[in-house]
């Protein structure tokens, strides 16, 4: 089956945005009285902000009412959106443009497949909502991963099947629900940590497409 579309997630994959997460995690952590450490935050990663709210709570082993946990996370969202109003092109991650202007030779459509709420803002701040066909994000679902629907709302609006699919991801999450989507996954990280994954990249540096699909028998 050739492959017709490409799905990314955002961070850990194509921008860094974790650690800024992460600070912004800490910092309401701090606020209900307990610490919260970058081990912790490993948990959190490719999960939904409700979801990754929850996983805080239970680590601090705190309780909210609803009302307090939507102001929670409204606060956490708004001290992310702080650091991430600094982005800038310099903080995609290695490799990543000239892989993207790589793939484009074979006319493979480009898509965002983000659980981040905040994914069209860091595209702006990164100057390049235009490499991407289409975004697909915490906005447009309803079903947070390891759940498929963010990348087979992705495929339906680009007309293709799942088997015609790739999806780069850096979570376990991610990968998982790339799998249960019928789509082949490349992890982006750690071979020990995304094991599900088709195949398994360290970064993209000195990456190219021939390489990819190669590997991948397509």
């Amino acid at each position: 089956m050739k492959i017709g579309v490409c799905i990314f997630d955002l961070d850990g994959v194509i921008v860094d945005t974790a650690r800024y997460h992460y600070l912004a995690w800490r910092r309401l952590a701090r606020e209900l009285g307990f610490d919260f450490s970058p081990e912790h935050n490993e948990r959190l990663k490719g999960v939904s902000r409700m979801q990754s709210l929850e996983i805080l709570l239970e680590i601090g082993g705190k309780k909210l009412s609803e009302y307090e946990m939507n102001k929670a996370a409204q606060r956490k969202n708004a001290w992310y959106i702080d650091f991430i109003s600094t982005l800038t092109p310099d903080e995609i991650l290695p490799g990543v443009l000239d892989f993207i202007h790589d793939m484009d030779k074979y006319r493979i459509k480009k898509a965002i497949g983000s659980a981040s709420k905040n994914a069209g803002i860091i595209l702006k701040r990164l100057q390049i909502e235009s490499m991407f066909d289409i975004l697909i994000d915490g906005n447009k679902i309803t079903k947070a991963k390891p759940d498929p629907e963010i990348f087979l709302l992705a495929a339906k609006a680009l007309r293709r099947k799942p088997e015609e699919c790739i999806v780069f991801e850096d979570a376990i999450a991610g990968v998982e629900a790339a799998k249960k989507g019928g789509m082949s996954c490349i992890g982006v990280g750690d071979p020990a940590i995304l094991k599900q994954a088709d195949l398994v990249i360290r970064g993209f540096e000195g990456l190219s497409w021939d390489q990819i699909s190669g590997k991948l028998g397509h």
